[in-house]
């Protein structure tokens, strides 16, 4: 059997995505088809963007807060539950071709539901997808309800009310409660009492925190919003206590590497944190976060710091088990991943390369 390139091993290997906004998928073909369909028109001082190419030139972000303009700009023209299953649809037929097995998408119902578009008509789309996933590649999706940070914590609490009965109902996969939006100047105990009560309802919590942010924005969301996973996390190097204390709670990051490039995080892959994090043994993810706008899906995110030599193959071993453990599946299902991974890599010859042979059985045995 001829030996693969680490190309071809990455896009075979068995990987979960825990960090990935589905609004954040919207491709700019299917922006510009959803708004024909529900008569918007695009294109205003606000939103200089008249065609598809214009959308893809104005992708060179300074900031978080320029992309921001262009992703709820474009999330505006979702308006019907058939918007929001295609949306999903064109995002989970994407990931198959990764061979992405497992997803926990975010979601942001505020963004919807301040245009007057029913919290129903959003998760009717998105849960009908999911399961039309799940039946035509095998695909288990999750979904976790976030909360714009920008935004006061009363309108997250009406925003948690309005989703209740949903979450309550497996069949709309809501698994969990996250935070997102601008981080700067809307720290993560800004919503300590909507956390809570999530807390309470029994929902998984996560938050995005150390993206833009410091590391004290990490240490609140572990300390005041009791958060079982962390959104990016890169600014947590700058605190050896606390990149410590990840590692010894074996807390998940979920890190995105070309949305950091996109967003000025690094201004260069070949600067990005993610091999230093390996190396001092944080449990790290790789993920695409918003990847109509960043420039990659998954496997390109993976690709794009294997071709820096950032990662070899054994570190893709590494973050596609992370991916798997991280995730909030029992551990019966975890296991089931993992082994899945351990025979394609032993089924899948290698070119020599640097990188000792690594399980992940063994890995999620004994830490």
């Amino acid at each position: 059997m001829a030996a693969t390139s680490l190309a071809h091993f990455i896009t075979g290997l068995p990987k979960a995505e825990l960090h990935v906004h589905i609004e954040g998928t919207l491709e700019p073909e299917l922006m510009f088809k959803l708004a024909k369909r529900n008569n918007i028109k695009l294109g205003s001082k606000e939103f200089p963007f008249y065609t598809v190419d214009d959308v893809r030139k104005a992708q060179n972000f300074s900031e978080l807060e320029d992309f921001l303009m262009v992703y709820y700009q474009g999330a505006n023209v979702l308006r019907t539950e058939d918007d929001f299953f295609e949306l999903a649809m064109a995002y989970f037929e994407r990931a198959h071709q990764d061979n992405v097995r497992h997803i926990e998408a975010f979601f942001d119902p505020q963004t919807h539901t301040d245009r007057d578009i029913p919290y129903s008509t959003v998760i009717e789309g998105l849960s009908r997808a999911s399961q039309e996933a799940n039946q035509r590649f095998g695909m288990s999706v999750s979904w976790i309800h976030c909360f714009l940070r920008h935004l006061p914590e009363e309108e997250a609490m009406v925003s948690l009310m309005m989703a209740e009965t949903y979450m309550r109902n497996p069949q709309y996969g809501i698994i969990g409660v996250g935070l997102d939006s601008s981080e700067v100047g809307h720290p993560p105990e800004k919503f300590a009492r909507v956390f809570a009560l999530a807390k309470e309802m029994g929902l998984r919590l996560v938050a995005h925190a150390g993206e833009e942010g410091p590391p004290e924005y990490v240490q609140q969301a572990l300390d005041i919003l009791g958060v079982h996973r962390i959104d990016h996390g890169n600014k947590s190097l700058k605190d050896t206590l606390l990149t410590r204390r990840l590692v010894d709670e074996e807390m998940t990051l979920t890190v995105c590497p070309l949305s950091n490039l996109r967003l000025k995080g690094v201004l260069d892959l070949k600067d990005h944190p993610l091999p230093i994090m390996l190396k001092k043994g944080l449990k790290v993810t790789v993920n695409s976060d918003d990847p109509a706008y960043f420039g990659g899906y998954i496997v390109e995110n993976y690709l794009a710091l294997a071709r820096r030599g950032l990662i070899d193959r054994a570190d893709c071993i590494t973050l596609a088990c992370n991916s798997f453990t991280g995730s909030f599946l029992s551990e019966e299902r975890k296991n089931e991943f993992l082994t899945q991974i351990d025979d394609y890599a032993a089924a899948t010859p290698s070119r020599p390369m640097k990188g000792r042979s690594r399980k992940c059985i063994a890995r999620h045995a004994f830490g």
